[in-house]
């Protein structure tokens, strides 16, 4: 047998663990096969080559315990030298952390850093914090926050902890949209800066959320009647001459969600060049707003075998705090 046949992927049949089960199938593939990319694995996924238990299934898919999922033959690309994260982010991302136990990470991330590598990044939070931390035996992303967004992202340090936050961010949704009581779960906190005065009486949007690829290839996301339920509390916290400090809660967790959102009811971020009005962009970067200005400032939460609620907050970063005392002239 020649050497490139050895090679060949071949089929794999992988039994899921206690301890592997609860994620979600298409982060398990993206583990299992490292370097290829999150494209093809959602395209693997639909077309039916990844089966559990003989069956289709969708890339939101939580395994469970027994589960076997057939893993199809799948080229990974020769990876090379991972790009190593400089010594400044390395400390930044140190200095950064707000909260810490034996489990539980959550970091102030900066803007600008993606959670993870992939789509011509080479290096994110994620692959950044594990380069920091070469002892750890186990770091993997509870949840994700968008490249431009600032504040609080949790990082697991055991796979147990990684089950319970997913599962209470599962929970949580599920509980306030059905109208349900929200006794735990995860609650999170943004502060959004927005064009325009916010009516005070607009105090949540409740409207389906879908994703559509543009002609470009860039995908978006729009409010649509055949979306996905989607929900977000709203409530003034400062109001300027021209626009409006705003805190939003996000009851479900869809792609682009406040910002969609805000936009929809006619005030959109500062800063969003996706969803933004390019004039009211560049008005407010020409008074000092140079990126999108949203940012995960609270969450609260219960830790496994706590009555109690932990509430971790992240301050407002010094860039956008210059650019709230420019609209009063403080």
């Amino acid at each position: 047998m020649s050497d490139e046949a050895e090679k060949k992927p071949k089929v794999e049949f992988v039994d899921i663990s206690a301890d592997e089960a609860g994620q979600r199938v298409d982060n398990f593939l993206l583990a299992k096969l490292k370097g290829v990319p999150r494209s093809k694995i959602y395209r693997i996924v639909r077309k039916g080559e990844v089966r559990v238990n003989k069956g289709r299934v969708k890339p939101e898919y939580k395994l469970q315990p027994g589960d076997r999922v057939r893993v199809p033959p799948v080229s990974v690309p020769e990876r090379g030298p991972q790009a190593q994260a400089g010594p400044s982010l390395l400390r930044l991302l140190e200095g950064a952390v707000i909260f810490e136990n034996d489990a539980l990470l959550v970091i102030n991330k900066p803007s600008g850093l993606a959670v993870h590598g992939g789509s011509g990044i080479a290096l994110g939070l994620i692959e950044s914090l594990r380069q920091s931390r070469p002892e750890a035996r186990f770091l993997e992303l509870i949840h994700r926050i968008d490249r431009d967004t600032s504040g609080c992202i949790m990082i697991a340090k055991k796979r147990s902890m990684l089950r319970y936050m997913q599962q209470a961010l599962r929970e949580k949704s599920l509980r306030e949209h059905t109208g349900g009581a929200a006794s735990g779960g995860i609650e999170k906190v943004y502060w959004a800066l927005v064009d325009g005065v916010w009516p005070k009486r607009k105090k949540k949007i409740d409207l389906p959320l879908k994703k559509i690829e543009l002609p470009s290839g860039e995908n978006m996301v729009r409010v649509d009647a055949s979306g996905k339920p989607s929900l977000t509390h709203f409530s003034v916290l400062e109001l300027y001459p021209c626009c409006s400090l705003i805190e939003a809660r996000p009851i479900t967790g869809r792609t682009h969600q406040i910002r969609v959102h805000a936009q929809h009811v006619g005030h959109s971020l500062i800063g969003d060049i996706k969803y933004g009005l390019d004039s009211v962009n560049a008005n407010m970067k020409a008074r000092g707003f140079k990126r999108l200005f949203l940012h995960a400032a609270k969450l609260r939460f219960k830790l496994p075998d706590e009555d109690s609620v932990t509430e971790v907050v992240a301050p407002l970063p010094d860039d956008l705090k210059r650019s709230l005392a420019s609209l009063t002239g403080s």
